[in-house]
């Protein structure tokens, strides 16, 4: 979906239509704390794109509004509303696979993997041909604009990994088609960056060797990424190359981790101060595991994210399965003092934000 969550604002409020929106954490007068979910085109023309820190967010709102452009319309998330738009959407998808593999004679139900709330993965193999493939995503673009007055885009390839990719080259309402043979021209000209998986610290890596694009990374040997990358290097030579084996899984499994996480209202390294972060939110999660119907959980997830934006996650895995609240508090808090002197922070950076999961429930 093209700025999902924007779009549903927009969608839902017409006099909107336009305007630069931004969907995220209140910006408080620059004073604010979070970062951005969405942005729309407008607001992404100003420079403010997902994960864009609040407070430089609204500093480019009003970089451009100084200019005598319109600032950007910041907008609380509405999870509810999104999750149910969601849902029609995928039922929308679903239902032109169905008519198709019908009208094809194909008796197998339709491969849809949804990945998040705004994107799923589909095979399209049973259409028999690309001329096909895309007769079909043109009609499920159509039928969700005419019933979600939503846009969204499209990527057709040989595999997952082009078919990403393409989804993103006409955003938005874009319909890429890329057929086998057009693979490697596609991807050549194209930023590293592209290659779902390639991060910053993967492209300064690279940055250093001269690799800025897909064509600069096929100049590097498997063992040449491998000693950059790691075990990961080996996996993005062949991404570099168009290549990805991964299949549409028709039913993800059900989620088996919940986790909450906190900016706080200002930085800090006081133990009064976040403590009761943590502490609370181990409390709180043993309550949202009861919800989802789980009894018991084994492994904890701590993560922290440094003023500076550094994030760093540790975790334990006790010996048994437990529901006990006073466990996870417990060994919670074990896990963050270390954080709070040079053990974990040994430059005695000031906390933006905490955030504890549990994993490995049953």
């Amino acid at each position: 979906m093209d700025a999902f969550f924007a779009s549903v604002e927009e969608r839902e409020r017409p006099y909107l239509k336009g305007q630069p929106i931004a969907v995220g954490a209140d910006p408080q007068g620059g004073k604010g704390r979070g970062v951005i979910s969405t942005a729309n085109y407008p607001a992404r023309a100003y420079g403010i794109k997902s994960a864009t820190p609040i407070r430089k967010a609204w500093e480019l709102s009003e970089v451009a509004r100084r200019k005598g452009l319109p600032p950007v319309v910041f907008i609380s998330s509405g999870f509810r509303k999104y999750s149910e738009t969601s849902k029609r959407i995928m039922a929308v998808v679903a239902k032109h696979l169905k008519a198709t593999q019908k009208n094809l004679f194909e008796k197998e139900p339709p491969t849809l993997e949804q990945v998040s709330v705004d994107e799923c993965y589909f095979d399209l193999s049973f259409a028999g041909s690309f001329e096909q493939a895309k007769k079909i995503a043109e009609k499920i673009k159509k039928d969700i604009l005419a019933k979600e007055r939503l846009s969204s885009s499209i990527g057709i390839g040989p595999n997952k990994l082009v078919a990403k990719i393409a989804s993103d080259f006409q955003k938005p309402n874009g319909l890429t088609v890329v057929p086998p043979e057009q693979v490697l021209t596609f991807l050549e000209p194209m930023s590293i960056r592209k290659i779902p998986g390639v991060g910053p610290k993967a492209e300064e890596k690279l940055a250093r060797l001269r690799v800025r694009t897909i064509t600069d990374g096929r100049k590097l040997s498997e063992e040449k990424l491998r000693e950059i990358l790691g075990k990961w290097g080996s996996e993005l030579y062949l991404k570099l190359r168009g290549e990805d084996d991964s299949v549409v899984v028709v039913e993800a499994p059900p989620a088996k981790s919940i986790g909450e996480q906190e900016t706080l209202p200002e930085d800090s390294l006081s133990m009064k101060v976040l403590l009761p972060y943590v502490e609370r939110q181990a409390k709180n999660l043993i309550g949202y595991m009861a919800k989802e119907g789980f009894k018991t959980f084994r492994t904890i997830v701590l993560s922290v994210r440094f003023a500076d934006f550094e994030t760093v996650s540790r975790s334990r895995t006790l010996q048994e399965s437990t529901g006990s609240a006073e466990t996870l508090r417990r060994h919670v808090t074990q896990m963050f003092f270390p954080f709070l002197d040079r053990q974990e922070n040994p430059r005695k950076k000031k906390i933006r934000l905490v955030g504890v999961r549990i994993e490995k429930l049953q």
